[in-house]
């Protein structure tokens, strides 16, 4: 077991640049779905890893031992090296669930203020409008959801442009979108690396709501149009009104790559470089899908490794 444990800490080193690069070449909401999947298997493999290092340094502990009933020479793996890792393992489990408790905590927290906040400002339908000279818009989700804008960005946009926003933050809204950053960022307090897959996932629900909005407004150069100027009108020193930091707007991150990506025609299907790109997508499709299943396989493996191995050690002591 000593050594397919240890496979499902080292893989995300293989895992995340693959997925980033996967996510780059797909539509933006795979991509989402991607690296949000991605993100929680290996999240959840690392964390039965650590915890079967953890549970094969505890049987050896001659309390743990005694109680069910092994006997300690057959357990195998060099306690010198089984202990130790076991007691390390110990203090990154109780490190990961600290941090997963505190950045839920913290999320429901910032909704709940979010909500408070924004409880005292005139609300039409889904929309809340905030008196503020800054211009801001960004999604709140709850029950029900909110398209929560300034008058400062209301001032800074045209009515087209506006109905372009809004159609954008209720994408977040009927997406659903705050999870899917949750999610990754509690896989993150798992395993370190796994922050990298933040930003491309950011990147990618902020093109998922660009795209259902120049849907549902019928003008990819009017949905263009309305995220530039918005960004352009936000001043990213200004701290933005009762947002919390796991919503998204739409003045986030790049937004020339998201305006370039809404003016740009849609390639036409079946032409040579689609079929290139297509082929590429498969070799690194295959090669995250590798990563994840073998690293899933060696935390089942090693499970399975210390199931047997507590069975012969309670056997012997039983006489069978």
């Amino acid at each position: 077991m000593i050594f397919a444990v240890w496979i499902p800490l080292l893989m995300p080193l293989l895992a995340v640049p693959a997925a980033r690069r996967l996510a780059e070449s797909l539509p933006p909401r795979p991509a989402a779905w991607l690296l949000t999947g991605c993100a929680a298997l290996l999240a959840g493999c690392t964390t039965a890893a650590l915890g079967l290092l953890a549970t094969a340094g505890a049987l050896r502990l001659p309390p743990v031992a005694a109680l069910e009933h092994l006997s300690l020479p057959l357990l195998g793996d060099d306690p010198a090296v089984s202990v130790p890792a076991a007691w390390v393992a110990v203090g990154l489990l109780a490190a990961c669930a600290c941090a997963v408790a505190y950045r839920t905590a913290r999320h429901r927290g910032e909704l709940r203020a979010a909500r408070r906040g924004t409880a005292a400002h005139p609300v039409s339908g889904d929309l809340c409008v905030l008196p503020d000279a800054a211009p801001d818009a960004y999604a709140l989700p709850g029950r029900p959801g909110q398209v929560v804008v300034t008058a400062g960005m209301l001032r800074a946009l045209s009515p087209a442009e506006r109905e372009a926003l809004f159609a954008h933050e209720r994408a977040h809204l009927a997406g659903r979108h705050h999870l899917f950053l949750l999610t990754v960022a509690l896989a993150a307090a798992c395993h370190p690396l796994l922050r990298a897959l933040r930003a491309p996932l950011a990147f990618a629900l902020e093109r998922w709501a660009d795209e259902s909005a120049a849907s549902r407004v019928g003008d990819r150069r009017l949905t263009a149009r309305a995220i530039g100027r918005a960004a352009l009108a936000a001043r990213p020193d200004a701290p933005a009104p009762y947002r919390p930091r796991t919503v998204l707007a739409a003045t986030a991150g790049p937004v020339p790559r998201r305006v370039a990506a809404l003016l740009t025609p849609a390639p036409e299907p079946h032409t040579p470089a689609l079929r290139t790109g297509f082929r590429g997508r498969r070799l690194i499709a295959a090669a995250l899908l590798t990563c994840v299943t073998f690293s899933a396989a060696s935390a089942l493996d090693a499970a399975a490794d210390l199931h047997q191995t507590v069975e012969v050690a309670q056997g012997e002591t039983t006489g069978h």
